[in-house]
């Protein structure tokens, strides 16, 4: 039986693109590094509270337990069964307010 000369492996391209940041991730990054994340979360539980989403969510929650029993429920349960409705019911007018506010902060110079 014969051997294989001993090579160095030919290099994969994708172990260097699987280094490099994506350009979401470049962006989450900016975010965190200025502040602008905090304050854009900030934002978001303002809005959420003033449009009612909030009280809905707690409204839905609460359904939820009563339905199934406060004994036979766990907070992962609720998570995974509120969740996709929680992000569905998220009023238009806040999610392009908060998009607008991250394009104005991607666009400006101090990126």
């Amino acid at each position: 039986m014969r051997h294989s000369v001993n090579r160095p492996p030919t290099p994969d391209t994708r172990d260097e693109q699987e280094n490099e940041p994506t350009l979401k991730e470049i962006i989450n990054i900016k975010l965190i590094e200025s502040g602008e994340k905090e304050r854009l979360m900030e934002l978001l539980r303002e809005r959420l509270v003033e449009s009612g989403w909030k009280d809905e969510m707690k409204a839905l929650c609460r359904e939820y337990i009563k339905k199934k029993g406060r004994n036979n429920i766990t907070i992962d349960d609720l998570v995974h069964v509120i969740t996709p409705k929680g992000r569905a019911s998220i009023p238009d007018p806040i999610k392009a307010e908060l998009l607008q506010r991250i394009r104005t902060f991607l666009v400006s110079p101090t990126l």
